[in-house]
């Protein structure tokens, strides 16, 4: 996933549509990109990190809970971005995916969840979890390769 995600991520960039990290805090509630990468780089999930290393353009809201809306700014984000749209991927599905996707949803937002930019613990959690956004969240679940790009107007970027 997090090479399929990291090669989606080049087209996104070149379309002009912002890239959100929507991080959980792991208990260290400091907005400090930085350091968070960094301690997520000294566990298991090394490779992934540097895959998926945020760069300098990118933004980053750091979120309590499983929804990136939940307490956080990413609402606030969205509306100054203008975005109509989201593109949500990540770990993990079954969770911070689908309560995200479902609070988006509620925010009327149009969903893109691409099925190979998406994990959850085991392949039927996640099949679950992206049925369940398809069928009650309107997702569009087609694979990231399936997904047309485009750059939008007035300077505006989106989906």
């Amino acid at each position: 996933m997090a090479r399929r995600l990291a090669k989606f991520k080049r087209p996104v960039k070149h379309a002009g549509i912002p890239v959100i990290y929507v991080n959980d805090n792991f208990g260290r509630w400091r907005s400090d990109l930085p350091s968070l990468v960094e301690h997520c780089r000294r566990g298991k999930a090394r490779q992934i990190v540097d895959l998926l290393r945020p760069e300098r353009d990118d933004y980053f809201v750091l979120k309590p809970k499983h929804s990136g809306f939940f307490s956080s700014t990413l609402e606030t984000l969205l509306r100054y971005l203008g975005a109509k749209r989201l593109i949500i991927t990540g770990i993990a599905g079954n969770y911070c995916v689908l309560f995200t996707a479902n609070d988006a949803y509620m925010w009327d937002y149009t969903l893109f969840v691409p099925s190979d930019c998406t994990v959850s613990n085991t392949p039927k959690e996640n099949r679950e979890a992206l049925s369940l956004m398809r069928k009650y969240l309107k997702a569009d679940t087609r694979s990231s390769s399936k997904m047309k790009l485009a750059r939008t107007r007035n300077g505006r970027r989106g989906m």
